[in-house]
């Protein structure tokens, strides 16, 4: 088990990876699910053997509430399906904390659920807000549960110019979900769980 990071530099580097994924271009992406609230496209990630996935929808509310909703904290546990459990193991200064969390099982259960150790950052970005996350190994993982880990992930969250009440939500989501899985498993979950995040995160925002 490796001790907790010095959460400056971590956090300084993860915004930085975060907002070159963001400056990837077009043509790097192919689409890999489009629904009425998101598309999701995927290229292969630097980080590992999968895939480093792209979201991307319009959501109504104001930046802040939203982010409010998707970083760690009160709101996430109440509308994210997936999320089953969340403690906030540490909390640091400017933004930052270490929390653990576990997932459900997906795909009828072909995909056992998941725990989680993650680093996360909020910060601003341009005229809205970034919230990234990294795993950590840290701390026993619990039984029953295979331990996942995600390389830099994020969501960036900025309004619309001509629409100050509606917020580009973009995400970047890199998940490593161990253990003996069929990769197009993995794909299939990982596409439909970025759709549905954000027709739960909307009808969350709207209740």
């Amino acid at each position: 088990m490796d001790p907790l990071p010095n959460p400056a530099p971590l956090a300084s580097k993860l915004r930085n990876t975060l907002v070159r994924y963001h400056s990837i271009g077009d043509g790097e992406w192919r689409v890999a699910k489009k629904t009425k609230d998101a598309t999701v496209w995927r290229k292969p990630s630097e980080e590992f053997s999968g895939y480093l996935y792209k979201a991307q929808g319009v959501v109504e509310d104001v930046t802040n509430r939203i982010v409010d909703h998707i970083r760690p904290g009160p709101y996430r546990l109440d509308w994210d399906s997936l999320m089953t459990s969340m403690d906030i193991m540490e909390t640091f200064e400017e933004n930052c904390c270490v929390m653990r969390y576990t997932t459900a099982g997906q795909l009828w259960n072909i995909i056992a659920p998941r725990e989680f150790v993650d680093f996360s950052y909020t910060t601003s970005y341009e005229d809205g807000l970034l919230t990234c996350g990294i795993s950590l190994d840290y701390g026993e993982a619990r039984p029953n549960f295979v331990r996942g880990f995600n390389h830099p992930c994020g969501w960036f969250c900025v309004p619309l110019k001509d629409s100050p009440g509606h917020s580009l939500l973009t995400g970047y989501i890199q998940t490593e979900l161990r253990g003996m899985l069929p990769q197009s498993a993995v794909d299939t979950a990982m596409s439909s769980t970025l759709a549905n995040f954000y027709s739960d995160l909307k009808k969350a925002l709207k209740a």
